[in-house]
């Protein structure tokens, strides 16, 4: 159960391929830190390791060098006298004792601190052991910067502290050396010390350990890597398979898409033209009408009006052939229309021709003599005011209504509104709200006041708004008047 919940949580994330190549080189990256933490933090232990070893080794040794004296010391002339013993056989065994310990490349200077009488003796061969034991030989003089003048000095320092102690004395010089005093008691009694000065090295050592340690880390570096480009090839390959899988849906979806977009097309295009069809036997009507009319009085008059029923006839046959206008159709520099002239127009000769016009609407219009003319066909413009004005005819639910129309130019911000207005009821508050394009649901499609929606209702503004705002680039708006009443503004940029 926690395992499906796991991998339900994770399913819902995607890993792209850089992703995985960033992981991946997060991780090496981290690889490489740690092993240079590692080496350091090795190579602080071996160093800290080496200086207590250094300081252990040295002291052993001069232990070991200082018993073996003190040994020989107490076999030699224990119970017996100096004078017992050959003089060769003295210097040859203490000799041996020396250069013993000189021979190592390690220790550096190595003798006897002895005091006698309150007098200070250096010893550093069997030579001077012999003419010691036999009272000749010259006490040291510490004002002489001899040899073992530094050691001399250092035994100077701490003697008293040596004599009372009789513990080994060491002291550091140049971060590797080491001067080594240890007290030298043959019998118990204590004559002095013997120094040692020792430079061990273990540098073998500690290079061998972080050779090694760089060849583990160098494999299993090299381990790591190889199997994280295992991985990330593995990874890879997989991740484009998922993407191609992708790319197939996606490309299958889009083709969808296109279907529908061209579903949906086709399917507005036989709703406009099934909306402006009963348009079309109307205008067809008049036609005839002013036809039968015609007479020598007003025979300009009457042609001038049906070649403009005509038009707007062949354009909606034109309509009804391609479902996807040419742009060029629509806007064009060709075109100079008059919107005042359109309204005008519209008004006499398509809503005022009606039987019931007294009794069901009056129309009042306002209209700037300074609008500009547009860049677009007039019947455009027919097929977005027409709607408009028919929808308030139709929602005014009154008697008698009052349709205004009035046009405006505002100079200063170049720009041109059509405000179309009437006494009516107003809009229901609902049609007015915004969907989450931020368009009013009064211009949506299959939007409608109508109580007996049918199936081609809510077309109307729908159509207007798509030729005004979608091909024309124009704004559209309506709003509720107070107390009642609505109003389109149609704003034009120039």
């Amino acid at each position: 159960m926690f395992k499906n919940k796991v991998i339900s949580k994770i399913s819902k994330y995607r890993f792209e391929l850089s992703h995985i190549t960033i992981f991946f080189a997060v991780l090496i990256v981290f690889q490489i830190a740690m092993v240079f933490v590692q080496k350091s933090t090795l190579n602080d232990f071996l160093s800290q390791t080496q200086d207590w070893y250094k300081r252990y080794s040295a002291e052993r040794l001069a232990i070991v060098t200082s018993t073996s004296m003190e040994l020989l010391f107490e076999n030699l002339f224990l119970n017996r006298s100096v004078q017992q013993f050959d003089d060769t056989k003295i210097i040859y065994s203490f000799n041996v004792i020396f250069k013993q310990q000189l021979i190592q490349r390690t220790v550096k200077d190595i003798f006897l601190i002895l005091l006698k009488n309150r007098r200070l003796y250096v010893i550093d061969s069997g030579q001077k052991l012999d003419l010691y034991l036999k009272g000749k030989l010259d006490p040291y003089n510490v004002n002489n910067n001899g040899p073992h003048h530094e050691a001399v000095n250092l035994f100077l320092s701490v003697k008293d502290h040596l004599r009372s102690s009789e513990v080994i004395y060491s002291t550091l010089e140049n971060k590797n050396t080491f001067n080594i005093l240890v007290p030298f008691v043959p019998d118990g009694e204590y004559m002095g010390v013997m120094y040692l000065k020792i430079s061990p090295d273990f540098s073998f050592l500690t290079d061998e350990i972080k050779v090694n340690f760089d060849k583990v880390s160098l494999i299993y570096s090299a381990l790591i890597l190889f199997g994280l480009i295992a991985i990330f090839f593995v990874s890879s390959e997989a991740v484009k398979e998922r993407n191609e899988a992708q790319k197939i849906l996606y490309d299958e979806h889009a083709e969808h898409l296109k279907k529908q977009i061209k579903s949906e097309k086709e399917s507005l295009f036989t709703k406009r033209i099934y909306h402006t069809h009963h348009k079309a036997e109307k205008i067809m009507g008049f036609i005839k009408e002013d036809v039968r009319k015609i007479n020598t009085d007003n025979i300009s008059e009457m042609k001038d009006r049906v070649i403009t029923y005509s038009n707007f006839i062949s354009r909606i046959i034109y309509d009804m052939k391609w479902f996807d206008q040419e742009i060029n159709t629509i806007i064009n520099p060709m075109f100079h229309t008059d919107i005042n002239k359109v309204i005008t127009f519209i008004v006499k000769y398509v809503f005022l021709r009606v039987s019931s016009k007294n009794d069901m609407f009056i129309f009042e219009l306002n209209l700037d003599d300074s609008l500009p003319l547009v860049h677009v066909n007039e019947f455009i413009i027919w097929e977005v005011l027409e709607p408009i004005i028919q929808n308030s005819i139709d929602h005014g639910n009154k008697n008698q209504i009052k349709i205004s129309i009035s046009t405006k130019f505002v100079k200063e911000e170049n720009l041109s509104y059509i405000i179309i207005s009437d006494d009516g009821v107003g809009i229901v508050e609902n049609l007015l709200t915004k969907d989450e394009r931020g368009i009013k649901k009064i211009f949506l499609e299959n939007e409608s006041t109508k109580t007996n929606e049918g199936f081609n209702s809510g077309y109307g503004c729908f159509i207007a708004y798509q030729m005004a705002v979608t091909r024309c680039g124009w704004d559209l708006d309506a709003e509720n008047l107070s107390p009642f009443g609505c109003r389109f503004t149609i704003k034009i940029k120039k």
